[in-house]
């Protein structure tokens, strides 16, 4: 059976459950606003913007015009904070950080080109001109995505969790999911934030610290001023930190930063204020002065430059990785397959020898107290029965009747 692709079947698709949400928020529009015009519950569009569910028919059309997806995107992914077009919810008059545009001197921007299917933005000095996708085959725009994000993204989950081994195994781990799932990233708004996104969630599982290799962090740097830093980033709570890193490290803005470690754009703004106040008070001077009515400055340059100095080694090359996500992937086939080859031998052997009628089981034997014993003649005695052979020797003749004597 296949679906038409003419008609009313042939909407245009939505964008991705994080970039509604991040699309709603750039227009300063809450769930029940969006509930109120379209019709429906807020935890309907609650439920629209974390991919449980999906809006459809004139919901759908009425939900796209809302969020400004129906029209064509021919504009950056931060339309709120680069071209004016919303407004950001604030935590009071003068402590909210105010949306920024991509640091050009951060590890990376991972910036969606416009258009939908783009692959991570080089920092400036590095490669040409992002490809066009469908320019490319899978293995080739595989490669290209790892080679502009898999460096300058190993050393972001370094300072994400301060273990150089951990943070190439994460990002290993992240591309090798992502190869094996390629046709779903290759579409994605987004493909190097998805990858990156992958790589954050292994770095900080808790998992982690059952390893006797990561339960120290490795060797902090000599300078005193990026020792400082460091020490100081490794000391915040993971949200708090994965929250500093995207938005001040990264790029990202509030709405984005928010949608990626799912939470709400407030609790997202009180994470990266309070994660700066927390490295503005361990280090010894801050790079950047702050206002006093303005909170703690932004870390973009020193994240950048401790980013830069530190040694971090170089990710494997994307055939490798290529290689090993298939080998993983026809290990965990096989796994699966003699796993269902032994289950079925164990039912086909269990249903042969069982029982095919019902055995009532035998009751355990007992002792049985305060029952008489059996009546009846008793055994003869030795004396009875030498009295009964002489009996039978004598002669019948005898006489019939013995007379008793009358004195």
């Amino acid at each position: 059976m296949t679906r038409s692709t003419t008609g009313p079947a042939a909407t245009d698709p939505l964008p991705s459950p994080k970039e509604r949400r991040r699309l709603r928020e750039a227009r300063d529009l809450s769930e029940r606003q969006v509930a109120a015009a379209v019709g429906v519950t807020a935890a309907t569009v609650r439920a629209w913007e974390t991919g449980r569910a999906s809006p459809r028919g004139r919901r759908r059309a009425a939900y796209s015009r809302l969020i400004g997806c129906a029209e064509p995107r021919t504009a950056p992914s931060r339309p709120a904070e680069e071209n004016g077009s919303g407004t950001m919810p604030t935590v009071g008059p003068d402590t909210l950080p105010a949306p920024d545009a991509a640091t050009p001197d951060g590890p990376t921007t991972d910036r969606p080109a416009p258009g939908g299917a783009t692959l991570a933005t080089p920092a400036p000095g590095g490669a040409g001109p992002v490809p066009q996708p469908g320019s490319l085959t899978a293995e080739e725009a595989y490669d290209d995505l790892y080679g502009r994000t898999a460096p300058a993204l190993t050393r972001q989950v370094f300072l994400l969790t301060g273990h150089r081994g951990l943070a190439l195994e994460a990002v290993e781990h992240a591309f090798r999911i992502a190869w094996q799932r390629w046709p779903e990233v290759a579409t994605d708004r987004d493909p190097a934030g998805w990858v990156r996104a992958a790589s954050y969630e292994y770095a900080m599982s808790p998992w982690h610290r059952l390893r006797r290799s990561h339960r120290r962090t490795d060797p902090l740097p000599e300078d005193p001023a990026r020792r400082a830093l460091l020490d100081a980033i490794l000391g915040l709570p993971p949200s708090y930190r994965r929250t500093l890193l995207l938005h001040d490290g990264v790029g990202l803005g509030l709405p984005e930063t928010a949608a990626e470690t799912e939470a709400s754009t407030h609790a997202a703004a009180c994470r990266l204020l309070n994660a700066r106040a927390a490295v503005a008070e361990l280090l010894p001077a801050p790079a950047d002065a702050a206002d006093p009515g303005t909170g703690p400055a932004p870390l973009r340059e020193p994240l950048a430059a401790l980013s830069l100095a530190e040694e971090v080694p170089a990710p494997p090359a994307a055939r490798v990785v290529r290689a090993r996500g298939e080998r993983v992937a026809e290990l965990w086939t096989r796994a699966a397959l003699y796993f269902g080859v032994v289950l079925i031998g164990a039912t086909a052997f269990t249903l042969h020898t069982a029982p095919t009628h019902y055995e009532e089981p035998l009751a355990p034997a007992e002792r049985v107290g305060g029952v008489p014993p059996l009546g009846g003649p008793e055994k003869l005695t030795p004396q009875d029965l030498k009295l009964q052979k002489a009996l039978k020797g004598e002669l019948a003749h005898g006489p019939e009747r013995l007379v008793p004597r009358i004195p």
